[in-house]
């Protein structure tokens, strides 16, 4: 997506920004809102709840987004398909009045590019979702978790990669559609056997990418 577009907008308009600190949430799935919110800066993380109440995380932001489906483009509220929760210290993020929001991009061909883009997005990454939980196995789930997080977070260092954000074998688990931690800690200690990963300070180092893109769905 070109987020120049998007940032072309916030900079021709004077919205309100919030600031939401570590753990809150910004909204939860089925709370009724007339806001749509773009992450200014900071890391969120989208979730569900099923109906066994247990959470499945969706995926992790940092950059300039969307955060927020926007529905239909008429109602002034709406309920919302997921929550939201902030994972930096603090994040920052556009609060829009969601029917002007639509006026708006029904108004500018780029606006409606970039929403265009921004539903495709979503698409494939509910589509690479599907395809991670039902056909890799649980063990090929966690490997591309992590690789998922080494592209958002992933620093160079020297023989391998820090992953640089602390997340725990819970969190992954509840990206993984993984009913227990111990689950997840067992493949990291079959990943560490394998001499693919160390933990470092409470974050992944990847020794060896190699071994981890073995088990990620192309």
């Amino acid at each position: 997506m070109d987020h120049s577009i998007l940032q072309d907008y916030l900079n021709q308009n004077t919205f309100p920004v919030i600031t939401k600190k570590r753990k809150s949430y910004l909204t939860y799935e089925g709370l009724k809102d007339c806001h749509a919110y773009i992450l200014k800066n900071g890391i969120i993380k989208t979730s569900i709840i099923s109906h066994d109440g247990r959470e499945f995380n969706l995926r992790y932001i940092k950059d300039l987004e969307i955060v927020s489906l926007l529905r239909d483009e008429y109602s002034q509220f709406t309920d919302y398909p997921f929550n939201i929760r902030i994972e930096s210290e603090t994040a920052e993020l556009y609060k829009i009045d969601r029917v002007k929001f639509w006026q708006d991009i029904n108004k500018s061909k780029d606006l409606q590019m970039y929403v265009k883009d921004y539903y495709r997005v979503c698409l494939l990454t509910s589509i690479k979702k599907m395809q991670q939980m039902l056909m890799n196995g649980k063990f090929g789930a966690v490997c591309t978790q992590i690789f998922e997080l080494y592209e958002l977070f992933g620093i160079p260092m020297d023989n391998g990669y820090l992953i640089d954000f602390i997340i725990t074998n819970e969190e992954i688990a509840h990206f993984c559609g993984i009913t227990s931690a111990s689950s997840v800690n067992r493949m990291f200690q079959q990943l560490k056997d394998m001499d693919a990963i160390q933990i470092r300070d409470r974050k992944i180092f990847i020794k060896n990418l190699d071994t981890i893109l073995d088990y990620v769905i192309k």
